[in-house]
Order: structure tokens, then sequence, then C-alpha cells
């Protein structure tokens, strides 16, 4: 099985006018359970709890790293087939993840977030299953019922919050066009929080060294902070590190700073790691 090749033809199918619903409350309750039960390494009892969903849990390997995953993912083609992906590093205890909650909306995000889980060893990768303007309306202040970054009802949060319970660092990647931020090539900031973890600073530093301009988001006042993240309150409540980041087009892409954007990142994974492994 090659990983990128699984998870880029499931987003290539994502369109602006698809279909997408949230689970309800009930099926958000047996979602959480059932991740926390697969974070526990109890993958049987996951599959039986998730299984009602039309979701399953699937054990992977990676033919490119020889890396096992276990993937949550629907079963069928119901609802839950536009509820997203989750991939867990199988060998390891998971130490950080990556969130891609607007895959092809933010162009290459969704295959930024692979390369990472395939290059670094002890993470996940949380998918989002859907444009992020699927579906049919929106909350009251005017968020899509599909954009899983400002509604707290989907199954993106449900998982990410399940990581955020144990400690779990995350990043969450997002792009922006170079018109929205002429000055900048990443802005970088912790959501909702109002400081960075040192974490967030030697991640800046090493974008910057790369040659990059960085908008440092807990000492200056950038555009596209991400502060209304849910993510990022969530991860407040649950004293969880979350870092926002933002990219344009040839940082996540094919483009020249790409490497540079993946070997800062990789970085930043490898401190989390090292200090998932010594807790």
């Amino acid at each position: 099985m090659d990983l990128r090749s699984r998870v880029l033809t499931y987003t290539e199918t994502f369109e602006r006018d698809g279909p997408y619903a949230p689970p309800d409350a009930d099926q958000r309750d047996r979602l959480a359970r059932g991740i926390g039960r697969l974070l526990d390494h109890d993958a049987r009892e996951a599959g039986e709890l998730l299984a009602p969903l039309g979701l399953r849990v699937t054990r992977l390997t990676d033919t490119s790293t020889g890396r096992r995953y276990d993937e949550v993912a629907a079963s069928g083609k119901g609802a839950s087939a536009h509820w997203g992906r989750l991939y867990l590093n199988a060998d390891s205890a998971v130490r950080w993840n990556a969130q891609v909650p607007h895959p092809v909306a933010d162009r290459k995000t969704e295959a930024l977030g692979v390369r990472l889980l395939e290059d670094n060893p002890g993470g996940a990768l949380v998918l989002a299953g859907a444009h992020r303007r699927a579906g049919d309306g929106q909350d009251d202040d005017g968020n899509a019922v599909a954009d899983v970054a400002h509604r707290e009802d989907s199954a993106f949060h449900t998982v990410v919050v399940e990581l955020q319970k144990r400690g779990v660092p995350g990043i969450q990647l997002h792009g922006f066009a170079e018109s929205s931020a002429k000055r900048y090539d990443a802005i970088l900031s912790s959501g909702a929080a109002q400081s960075a973890p040192g974490e967030a600073s030697a991640l800046a530093d090493r974008l910057e060294t790369d040659g990059l301009r960085v908008c440092r988001g807990w000492s200056a006042r950038c555009p596209l902070e991400g502060t209304t993240n849910v993510q990022g309150k969530a991860a407040q409540q649950h004293h969880a590190t979350f870092l926002h980041l933002e990219l344009t087009p040839d940082g996540r892409g094919e483009g020249p700073d790409s490497q540079e954007v993946v070997d800062a990142l990789a970085g930043l994974l490898t401190t989390w790691a090292e200090e998932g492994a010594g807790n």
C-alpha cells in the first residue's frame, strides 16, 4: 500500500459543492470512545465501537517506508465517507499530530501532511473529509457547515480533542494566497493562545534561516492568526500544545520553499517525539 496515493486518491474527489453532514452528538460520543480505545492500543474494541458509524480500523504497511499505520476510514458511501480519516503510527506511541482541516481548498496541505507522516516517525495525520465549502448551511458566525476549523460538531474536531486529552502536541496546516499577506511566506501562531511554547520560536527561527519571511503571532500583529480556530481553543482547555501554520503556495506544494518547510517542520516533530518519549 502506498500511503501517499491512498490519501491523495481520497482527497482528489472533494468538491466545493459536494455532500457533507456532520455527525450528531451520539455519533461524536461513540467516535470519541472508539478513537480513545485505538490510542490506547485496543484496535479490536475500537473497531467494534466505530463499526456502527460506518467506520473501520485497518492496519496498513506503507510500501515506500515500511512503516505500519492504523487507518480509521469509512467502510462505505454513507455520511461518514465525508467525515475524514485518521492515520496513526502503529509501531510506537503517538508523539505528535499533523492536522489538515481544509484539504483541496487549501491546496497541497493534504500532500504536506502525508509527507510529514511519511518522513517522521511517531506521528498521526488527522484529515478532514470534505471541501471546506461542502454541504448546505452556515452557523451563526457565517462558517460553512464543513469548515471543521471553526466548528466543534465535526469528526475532525472530535479526533483532535482525543489527541489533546492525551497531551499529544499538534500542528495545523493551512494555506493562503500570496495576495492575502504579501509581506510573509509563513504565519505561525498558537491560535487562541496569546503566548507560544519554545518550540514555536524554534520553528520560526528554522523557517527564517531557510529564507522564509515569517510573521510570529505571539509577538506581532499578523493576519490569519487563527485566533477563532476551535481546535486551538480546545488545546487551551486541555493544556495541549497547538500550533497554527499558514503557508503560501510555494511553501506547501512543489514550489522552491516546500523543502525548506518540510525540513523545518521535521525539526519540530523530532523535538516533540523526543519530549514525548521522555515522559
